[in-house]
């Protein structure tokens, strides 16, 4: 396999790894620039990428940028005769220009990085694989959204499948089970979980974040290095790519404004005074930063149970990090009394959960819950059958009855179909409050497994 200009191939050192933990994929053992001899860690999704190649003809991996796409399909195309393209690389992308059908026309699995630098290659690949409707053709990556608001979807109805990547989930990264949503479906109420996690712990995970160059990086400042080049490169070049935008200071200063509500509700019109930009600026901008997979939505869940509930979306950002970083928050301010460590909390509670919902067994959506007279739900996750799995976020290593009180709501409105409510706490243990409630501790997230 050709190989060009794998930028985001990042390695964690041994001495960041966990022995003896159990592997869903084979652990993998590379040299790098980066570390004389490093170990890759595993990704959750490389076997929906196998799955994908064996039956699809066109595999598109769609995921921030750093967050180690292109280290995932060098080790799954490592095997296989294949032709690497690298859009990011001026002569590669001038080629792509020029003669479209030229580039793609290749007998075997071509890998082409970045497809979002030069859409109209999809047509040259729709023509490929109508002609040679074999599996496993073109498998692509890209950074930007830019492939859904253009309408390139429709070029390939039927041929392509795409399959989302994140930075690190926390399971990913301490070699454990990510399994909450399945264990929640499955067990509900009678699931436990204990941990020994303190919240400065769970601030030193905020922070750290999940892109495996931070990842990698043990040294405070030298992650925030990282991240403050990370937001600063995707403004000035991914964002203003995508779209023309006035002054990249304004988007700037959105996006810190943003990191100051990561976990909130997301009122764009409110946010134009703070910035300087009309209401109809701040919803494009905050458009071309969700397409750049900075920040994510969470939309509201109603079922139309109720016409009290609003439906304001939430706001989150894909890397607790990143936010965390923005606000010049490092482990130690996060947790004091003025900090952001609650918001920054659930902000990174709702972005583990929509890490899991991509592998999951359980085929179900993220939303939050909140009606006019602001009772609320932090996260509703629903599976096809309508059943229900609600869950609120606490800071605190203490729970209390009314901590329930949205979910009590909930599960009144649902009624048969409320599956359990959960209250994530800093604490370490596994708590009745009721009928079909439960205090947990966060680290289940990542730690809980179906048994």
């Amino acid at each position: 396999m050709r190989q060009e200009n794998c930028d985001d191939r990042v390695t964690v050192a041994p001495s960041n790894m966990s022995e003896g933990r159990p592997l869903w994929n084979a652990e993998l053992v590379v040299n790098t620039s980066q570390t004389p001899l490093g170990e890759v860690l595993p990704r959750r999704a490389a076997a929906a990428v196998e799955a994908a190649l064996a039956d699809t003809r066109v595999v598109l991996i769609n995921g921030a940028r750093q967050s180690g796409k292109s280290t995932l399909i060098r080790l799954v195309a490592k095997d296989r005769a294949a032709e690497w393209r690298n859009l990011d690389t001026p002569v590669v992308r001038q080629a792509a220009i020029a003669d479209p059908a030229g580039f793609v026309a290749f007998p075997e699995l071509m890998v082409i990085d970045e497809i979002q630098r030069v859409p109209d290659l999809m047509l040259a690949i729709k023509e490929q694989v109508d002609t040679d409707p074999r599996p496993g053709r073109f498998l692509l990556t890209g950074s930007a959204r830019v492939l859904g608001l253009r309408g390139l979807p429709d070029v390939l109805p039927g041929r392509m499948e795409t399959i989302e990547l994140w930075p690190f989930s926390q399971g990913e990264i301490d070699g454990t089970a990510d399994g909450l949503v399945d264990a929640l479906f499955t067990a509900g109420p009678d699931l436990r979980h204990t941990s020994s996690l303190s919240r400065s712990d769970y601030a030193e995970r905020i922070v750290r974040g999940g892109f495996p160059e931070a990842v990698a990086r043990p040294n405070p400042r030298r992650r925030e290095r990282f991240l403050d080049a990370y937001v600063a490169d995707l403004v000035a070049r991914d964002v203003s790519q995508l779209s023309e935008i006035g002054r990249t200071s304004q988007m700037r200063a959105l996006v810190r404004v943003l990191a100051a509500r990561s976990g909130q509700l997301l009122v764009a019109n409110s946010l134009s005074g703070n910035v300087g930009l009309s209401a109809s600026t701040v919803h494009r901008y905050i458009a071309l930063l969700e397409e750049v997979f900075l920040t994510k939505r969470i939309p509201a869940w109603s079922r139309n149970l109720s016409s009290r509930a609003t439906s304001i979306p939430k706001l989150a950002f894909v890397d607790s990090g990143i936010a965390a970083n923005l606000l010049g928050a490092d482990a130690r301010s996060l947790i004091r009394p003025e900090g952001a460590f609650g918001p920054l909390l659930e902000g990174f509670v709702l972005m583990e959960l929509a890490r899991q919902l991509s592998w999951s067994q359980e085929r179900a959506e993220l939303f939050h819950y909140r009606t006019k007279e602001k009772v609320e739900v932090d996260a509703v996750l629903e599976n096809r059958q309508g059943r229900v799995v609600a869950i609120e976020v606490k800071a605190s290593s203490t729970v209390r009855p009314d901590d329930f009180r949205g979910l009590r709501h909930l599960a009144d409105r649902v009624g048969e179909d409320f599956v359990v409510g959960v209250v994530l706490y800093t604490g370490t243990q596994t708590l009745p409050f009721g009928e079909r409630m439960r205090a947990m501790p966060v680290s289940a997230l990542w730690e809980a497994a179906i048994t």
